[in-house]
């Protein structure tokens, strides 16, 4: 069968991008760098971006372009005979679900925000109305679910009409969407009385606060969001690796797919914090930020309604980019693996990802006694862990040993397929860094993960 393509390279970076480009982006990098120290963070975690990210992102779009295959098979096609590489491919797709059984409740969370601020639920709400609403959310299991399973059967809806005609498409209007809509409210944020304060606390690397937070705190803090925001070992990139062309060299793409997402990230911050320090609002305030204290600030600027509403179609443009990306990616291993339509495997997993996802709903109101780390632990945080400080950093240290040992595919086959096409090319001068350097690096923000859950 004729492996599907995408239409145009336009089309493979916004694609690309939106799987990156995600709630890690627009709600946990403004608060992370609230709470990190602000310029500094930022500053950090642009260097991370480019040591850590760019090489492991080219490997992934290689393995797939080589393959021609989805992550689950992707391996398959690669290894030498005997070679046990491939189990690695069930891991991903295994990642892949257990990321999209708690993202539905959060991309339902937005849609909720959405339709709460456009009907003008928070006009004229109190601060600790505001913050009652949040929780009111959590504590019903009806409202929660109808918006997850919303976000379960559009995602799989587009995904299912075809990868030019529903993904490709939707996507490109919906990115250029999001990149409109912030660029119009960060403006509208930067205008308001008091927001130099902000830019300058967020754009200006301040050493002494770094200090005060503590110098290893920021560089951890920004090496893990460096390394989470681009969603890498897990395949979610070897996809689209595996629908391109080789018309272009596979490092400069990883570098526009990175350019475009830490462009979302700065801009998410210039929406949020001119408008928190406007209006005295704590800027470290945490996960909180966008649930709580901006619908604050949105209720008490002209047009609040207008601009609460725009934020919100923003922040769910984002959930939606990843689970779209995601829901390709489950989509193409279950075609890969039973050989069965792209409609009848979206059927299937409409009704897997609505079951799979309802412990994190539940986690908040009738499952809330599971409480797995702890007093205030959820459902969510266990999910969240799981992906984000087991299976990401293991899967990005396979892709790297894969792509660079000569017990697995090895560097000369990687490098002959990253730099087939026009750009940027991998360089043999690299090759030192990402083979022994680079999995150390891995190796220790996975270490640091396990540390600071449990110890």
């Amino acid at each position: 069968m004729q492996r599907e393509r995408l239409g145009t390279r336009l089309g493979f970076i916004l694609l690309s991008a939106g799987c990156a480009i995600g709630i890690g982006n627009v709600w946990k990098f403004p608060y992370m760098a609230g709470q990190c120290g602000g310029g500094a963070f930022v500053l950090f975690y642009i260097f991370f971006l480019l040591v850590l990210g760019l090489p492991i992102m080219a490997m992934e779009f290689a393995v797939g372009r080589a393959s021609q295959k989805s992550p689950v098979m992707a391996y398959q096609a690669l290894e030498k005979p005997g070679q046990k590489w491939h189990i690695h491919g069930y891991l991903a797709m295994i990642g892949n679900y257990l990321l999209m059984m708690f993202y539905t409740t959060v991309a339902g969370w937005m849609l909720h925000y959405f339709y709460l601020t456009a009907s003008g639920r928070f006009d004229g709400a109190s601060a600790q109305q505001v913050a009652g609403t949040f929780t009111e959310m959590l504590s019903q299991p009806l409202v929660m679910t109808g918006w997850m399973i919303l976000v379960v059967i559009i995602g799989f809806g587009i995904c299912a009409i075809g990868l030019q005609n529903g993904l490709e498409r939707i996507t490109k209007v919906m990115m250029i969407a999001l990149l409109a809509i912030m660029v119009v409210l960060a403006v509208n944020s930067v205008m308001m009385d008091g927001a130099s304060e902000g830019l300058k606390f967020y754009l200006m690397p301040d050493f002494a606060r770094m200090k005060e937070i503590g110098i290893g705190t920021t560089i951890v803090g920004a090496m893990n969001q460096a390394f989470f925001t681009l969603s890498l070992g897990i395949g979610a990139m070897a996809i689209f690796g595996s629908y391109i062309g080789k018309g272009r060299a596979l490092l400069g793409e990883a570098v526009n797919v990175a350019l475009l997402d830490t462009f979302v990230a700065i801009v998410a911050g210039l929406i949020i914090f001119p408008a928190c320090f406007s209006f005295g609002v704590p800027s470290d305030s945490g996960p909180s930020l966008i649930f709580i204290t901006l619908p604050n600030i949105f209720n008490h600027i002209p047009m609040g309604r207008l601009w609460g509403s725009l934020f919100f179609v923003f922040m769910a443009f984002a959930a939606f980019s990843t689970v779209l990306a995601v829901f390709e990616n489950i989509l193409s291993c279950g075609m890969d693996l039973t050989g069965a339509s792209r409609k009848k495997v979206a059927v299937v997993n409409v009704g897997l990802m609505i079951l799979l996802s309802l412990p994190c709903v539940l986690g908040y109101n009738v499952l809330s006694g599971f409480q797995p780390f702890g007093a205030g632990s959820s459902v969510l945080d266990l999910e969240d862990f799981l992906v984000s400080n087991i299976w990401l950093p293991l899967g990005s240290l396979v892709y790297l040993l894969f792509c660079t040992s000569r017990y697995g595919w090895g560097w000369k086959n990687f490098k002959e397929e990253a730099n087939e096409g026009g750009g940027l090319k991998v360089r043999d001068g690299m090759r030192l860094y990402v083979s022994y350097i680079l999995p150390i690096i891995v190796l220790i923000i996975f270490a640091l993960g396990i540390k600071d859950k449990f110890f």
